[in-house]
Order: C-alpha cells, then sequence, then structure tokens
C-alpha cells in the first residue's frame, strides 16, 4: 500500500461482500417460492424479496465503486486521498440509509412506506429498482455528490491518467443519469422513458466505463505492460461502448408507445454492443501475453480475465440472444430476460468488485504480494464454484424462457397454455435454477474463508 488514505477502501470492500451474500440469499429464498408459491407467506411474499434482492445488488456495487475509486485513485494520482474523514462520513452515512431502507421494505407494507417517508410531497416510489424512498433518494444524491468531490479533488491536484479520467467520467454519467428517477409524470410512457434513461444508461453505458477503468488498473499493476499500450486499447473499448450503449438505449422502447423508428436504431445500435465486451477480452489476454512482470498474486488476475469472459458471455451473447426487435417480440418478459439479467449482472459488475478485492484486498492487510499460495487455492475453487453456479443457472433460467416462449407466446390465443399452467410445467427447470444458486452461495462462503487461510508452518 502506497498511501495511507487507501484504507478507506476496505470496509467498502467488507459490506460489499455482506451485501452480496444477503442479496443470493433472498434470491435463493425466491427460487423457492418459485416451487412452494407459500414458502414464508405472508410474512415475506415474493414482490417484496424481489424488490430486497434488485435493491440490495445496485447498493452492493456502489459500494464495491466506491471503495475500488478510494484504492483506485491515489495510486493514479500519486497522492493521497484529498479527505480520508470525508470518505469515512460517506461510508457511514450510505451504510445507515441503506440499511433502514431495507428494513423498511421488510418490515412496513410497501403503500405504509410512502407515507411514512411523506412520498407524496415528491412522488418517486413504485418504479422497478427505483422503490427508494424519495429521501433515500436524496440520501444517495448526497452521498455520490461527496464522493465525487472527494475523487475529483484528488485528480485535479494529482497525476492525471486515462484511467482515473475515464473512471471519473463514467462516475459522473452515473451521477447525472440517477436524477432521472426524480422525474415522476402521470403519463406512462414519460415515466417509462425516464425510467430506462436511469437503468439503461447506468448498466449499459456509465457503469461500462467504470468497469473498464478499474480493468485496466488491475491489469496495469499485475503485468506491467506500458501504459500507452492499455490506454490505446481503453480508448477503443469506451468509444464502442459509448456509440453502442447509448443509441442502444431504444432496444428498450420497442413496445411502450415510442415511435417505430426506434425499432430498427435499437435493434442495430444493441447489436453492436456485444462488441465492446469482447474487446474487453481481447484486451485482457493481450495483456497477460505481453506481460512483463509476474505478479505472485494469481487469483486477482484470474478475476480479471474472469469477468472479461463472463462479462461478454451475459453481457454480450445473452443480451444479443433476445435483443432484436422480431425476437424480441416472443421473448420479452420470459426468463430468457432473467437469465441475461443474472449472467451479465454477475460477470460485468459483481466480478470486477471481486477482482479490485482480491487485488487490494491483501494489500490492505499487509500482503503485498497477495495471499498466501494455500489461500488462493481456496480462492481458486470459490471462483469456479461461483462461475460454474451462475452459468448453470443462467442456462436453467435460458430453458424455462424458451419452454415459456413455446407455450405461451408461439401458440395462437385459443391453444396458449395459461401462464400458471406453464410455469408448472418449468418447475423441475426452477428445481435446477435453485441447486446452481446453492452452489454460487457455496462459492461466496469458500471466497470469506479463504481471508482467513494461512500458510502451514514449515516444519523444521
Amino acid at each position: 500500500m502506497k498511501y495511507s488514505s487507501q484504507m478507506v477502501a476496505k470496509p467498502y470492500f467488507i459490506f460489499a461482500l455482506i451485501l452480496l451474500a444477503g442479496e443470493i440469499l433472498f434470491g435463493l429464498t425466491m427460487s423457492v417460492q418459485y416451487l412452494y408459491g407459500d414458502f414464508l407467506f405472508p410474512a415475506l411474499p415474493f414482490n417484496v424479496l424481489r424488490m430486497v434482492h434488485v435493491n440490495l445488488l445496485i447498493v452492493l456495487l456502489l459500494f464495491g465503486f466506491m471503495g475500488s475509486t478510494y484504492y483506485l485513485i491515489p495510486e493514479e494520482a500519486e497522492r493521497e486521498l484529498w479527505s480520508p474523514l470525508l470518505a469515512k462520513i460517506t461510508f457511514w452515512v450510505f451504510l445507515v440509509a441503506g440499511v433502514l431502507t431495507i428494513l423498511g421494505y421488510l418490515f412496513v407494507p410497501y403503500a405504509e412506506l410512502t407515507k411514512l417517508t411523506m412520498n407524496d410531497l415528491w412522488p418517486t416510489m413504485g418504479r422497478e429498482f427505483l422503490e427508494q424512498p424519495t429521501i433515500t433518494k436524496i440520501g444517495i444524491v448526497l452521498v455520490v455528490l461527496s464522493y465525487l468531490l472527494n475523487v475529483t479533488m484528488t485528480v485535479i491536484k494529482g497525476r492525471k491518467t486515462t484511467i482515473s479520467i475515464i473512471l471519473l467520467t463514467g462516475l459522473f454519467g452515473l451521477a447525472f443519469f440517477f436524477l432521472f428517477a426524480f422525474y415522476f409524470s402521470d403519463n406512462m410512457i414519460m415515466d417509462k422513458f425516464m425510467w430506462w434513461f436511469v437503468v439503461h444508461l447506468w448498466v449499459e453505458a456509465t457503469w461500462e466505463l467504470i468497469l473498464g477503468a478499474l480493468l485496466a488498473f488491475v491489469l496495469v499493476k499485475l503485468t506491467g505492460v506500458d501504459r500507452e499500450h492499455i490506454d490505446k486499447w481503453l480508448y477503443l473499448i469506451i468509444a464502442m461502448t459509448l456509440i453502442a450503449g447509448l443509441a442502444g438505449t431504444g432496444h428498450h422502447f420497442f413496445y411502450m408507445g415510442a415511435p417505430g423508428y426506434w425499432l430498427w436504431i435499437g435493434s442495430i445500435a444493441s447489436a453492436a454492443e456485444p462488441i465492446p465486451f469482447f474487446l474487453m477480452i481481447l484486451f485482457a489476454y493481450n495483456m497477460v501475453k505481453n506481460r512483463r512482470i509476474q505478479d505472485d498474486n494469481k487469483m486477482a488476475l484470474t478475476w480479471a480475465k474472469g469477468t472479461a469472459v463472463v462479462g461478454f458471455l451475459g453481457a454480450g451473447v445473452w443480451g444479443f440472444m433476445h435483443t432484436l426487435a422480431p425476437v424480441n417480440f416472443y421473448t420479452h418478459g420470459t426468463q430468457l430476460t432473467a437469465a441475461h439479467g443474472h449472467l451479465s449482472f454477475f460477470g460485468a459488475y459483481v466480478m470486477i468488485i471481486f477482482t479490485m478485492i482480491s487485488y487490494a484486498m491483501p494489500i490492505l492487510r499487509g500482503r503485498p504480494h497477495g495471499n498466501c499460495e494455500k489461500a488462493q487455492k481456496v480462492e481458486l475453487k470459490a471462483f469456479w464454484l461461483m462461475v460454474i453456479g451462475m452459468i448453470g443457472l443462467t442456462l436453467a433460467l435460458t430453458v424455462a424462457g424458451v419452454m415459456q416462449i413455446e407455450m405461451q407466446r408461439l401458440p395462437d390465443s385459443a391453444h396458449a397454455m395459461a401462464f400458471m399452467d406453464a410455469q408448472d410445467k418449468i418447475s423441475t427447470v426452477y428445481l435446477v435454477r435453485s441447486l446452481f444458486g446453492l452452489m454460487t452461495f457455496s462459492g461466496l462462503m469458500l471466497y470469506f474463508y479463504s481471508f482467513f487461510v494461512k500458510e502451514d508452518k514449515a516444519v523444521a
């Protein structure tokens, strides 16, 4: 660790992993409810579990991004963080706000929560992924603004690199597009436009800039490749990301009352979205091939390469499978959407958080050359359990989606199977999905255990 202020990243990383464990547990509970509808009802109905599941994902990624930034920026700027105290205060404010919001979801009926948080004064609640009370959304804005102030001032006062500039661009984009969450309209079409300006332009545009910057940082540290070489790759990836991601917003406008030309714009642009993810694979493996150093932290490099590959599969391949308008006509709202969502979020964003944690946490814990060999072997098993678990889960959801289409979408209305009858036919596939979910969770538990593994002392 070169700068003492990098230590502020540690609690962010730890809490992100705790939230990930909670998110998977809620996901597993929902998977059981797919098989046994009355499981934990009415204490924890499906709609509440799903709301907590997706909100935990967003919050854990934000904590992971913040921790990664607080570790990365001092090294890139070659100076201490502008205000370590502000970073610590931000952590606790965000933690308290996040925990209280999740507890509100779990223990207060949502209609009552809207009244309790005075949503009527500025209505923003009730939309998927953006269920947070208005007061929580305001808190998120304040947290992100203080976070941006801290890292921006650090960069301004220190060295400017391509990695830090692209990271800041992604972070400012994240902050800007979240402001559309405060727009409320009685017109459902306008409301849906604003909703996509948050959700799509986060996950398929600005967050990809953050992903690219974090991946490049780890590869610089682990391979020793010249920055000029990495910068060229990074510029190409980011250019493709912005072109495809921004225009690709149109692939969500297919069936929401938007003009028909979005069918063409959305289809063409979204068909190009796998390209930057494929470039990330070439980027990562090219850097490893041309490496100048052999770092002892093999697992951080494994996570980096895994991020590129699994991110391409989830966001690229599974996204392309059902994003073209003629295909989306049949697949929209089926389990194929869930398959794409699970693997893309895990591969692109959760795995880059693992990459940063596996690189930075050993250093923050006084192990500059990474965890011991024994710990890394345990972590490798955890890596494969989680990756195979998520790919298996995705394949199960893909099969479920295809079965839905075959039974509900392709037949004419006279022969189409009722929704719940179709769900009953898919129940065996849902059981397989649950088993792969358990595998993923066991991998995470093994990953936690790897932090406590120590090398056996040599016997004299």
